[in-house]
């Protein structure tokens, strides 16, 4: 059996959110063939790794060189040097760009890369910043492959980042949709017990501002339906999200258990998966409802009415504001048994076209093919 192929994972932060949720997976799927070294670049934030499945061969990082800070030679040099005892890297959204430009600056003895772009944080949530673009268009020339998971973000890739294939790849986002038919557990998610008469609208976010949570809390607090709002997920904005509840009297309404493995044992609690992102390309959690058979309120963000059955049409948001998810959630809420109808064709769809065996075999075929060793992860 030949080593292990040693791959380097350069994140901004290793939180728990969708990017980090399909990494884990994949590492889970690569089993023995592979093992890893993590970097986040913000070192408290690790809670993705309590989701990488027993066995898988990982290490976190200790005192990598910065990923964050301004652009400097040494930096990237030092970020080149390090990344020379690897073969293969992996670099995730603008928090691991400079992993991008150190290879571009320092390319002599570098290993293959491949960048994932998944989206962008609040800062270019409404319109990306030119000095970031400029930014990406230099350093994607070092990339050996980027990837995308969304059409939306194939088309802004193309004509604003000047990418094409054979380097431009697109690979949708999936998951094990056979886990999502099972009965969830009622115990799953602590300190939530059902009421009668209540809509349980679900949503699993990292706590960041571009997931505009407060908003979420906002729009359930003012439907006239009687609403549980279950937030699952951890991160800097706990604290704005639960005063946002005591300022709308939502406190009693709102459960927040941090985070939580294994989604498949509690999304079926939900009745309605919700979204309230500023900016979201294929979001997981949106999957991930629609294996559980969940109909799904949201925005119409990246390629949310090309993910969702056309059924689900009405209750994606076009104004994309509170208001408007008020009421598909209000909508959803008032017809459960259309809802009903909604889920299952979604999660017909979700199986057809979002398991993961396929998102699996695409990256194990991309990332043999960028180190040029045909079947090691297999």
């Amino acid at each position: 059996m030949p080593a292990p192929l040693n791959i380097l994972h350069m994140h901004s932060s290793f939180d728990l959110g969708g990017k980090e949720a399909r990494a884990v997976r994949l590492m889970d799927a690569f089993g023995d063939r592979a093992r890893h070294t993590i970097v986040s670049g913000m070192p408290d934030q690790l809670s993705a790794r309590d989701a990488i499945a027993k066995g898988v061969a990982y290490e976190i990082a200790q005192d990598p060189p910065p990923l964050t800070g301004r652009p400097s030679v040494a930096r990237f040099e030092a970020i080149a040097k390090y990344m020379r005892r690897f073969d293969l890297v992996l670099s995730y959204n603008w928090g691991g760009i400079d992993a991008v430009m150190a290879k571009r600056a320092f390319p002599k003895g570098a290993p293959p890369l491949v960048h994932h772009e998944d989206g962008f944080n609040a800062d270019e949530a409404a319109r990306l910043k030119a000095r970031r673009t400029v930014y990406r268009r230099i350093a994607f020339g070092a990339a050996d492959a980027v990837v995308v998971p969304s059409a939306t973000l194939e088309h802004l890739a193309k004509t604003v980042w000047k990418l094409s294939p054979p380097k431009l790849h697109r690979i949708s986002n999936g998951i094990q949709t056979a886990l999502y038919a099972r009965k969830p557990d009622p115990k799953a998610i602590p300190g939530f017990v059902r009421k009668p008469g209540e809509t349980v609208v679900g949503a699993l976010a990292g706590l960041r501002e571009v997931k505009n949570l407060p908003a979420l809390v906002r729009a359930a607090a003012g439907c006239s339906a009687k609403i549980r709002l279950v937030i699952v997920g951890e991160g800097p904005e706990r604290a704005k999200i639960g005063q946002t509840a005591v300022n709308m009297g939502m406190t009693d309404q709102l459960v927040m258990p941090g985070f939580l493995p294994d989604p498949h044992k509690y999304v079926g609690l939900f009745d309605i998966m919700a979204l309230s992102s500023m900016s979201e390309q294929f979001p997981i959690s949106v999957v991930e409802g629609m294996a559980a058979g969940l109909p799904i309120a949201a925005p119409n963000v990246g390629d949310m009415l090309h993910m969702v059955c056309r059924e689900n049409w009405p209750l994606i948001d076009m104004h994309r504001n509170e208001v408007g998810l008020r009421d598909v959630i209000q909508a959803a809420a008032e017809n459960p048994a259309g809802t009903a109808v909604v889920g299952k064709l979604n999660r017909a769809k979700a199986v057809a076209e979002y398991d993961e065996k396929v998102m699996i075999a695409s990256y194990r075929a991309l990332y043999e093919s960028v180190v040029g060793r045909p079947g090691i992860l297999t």
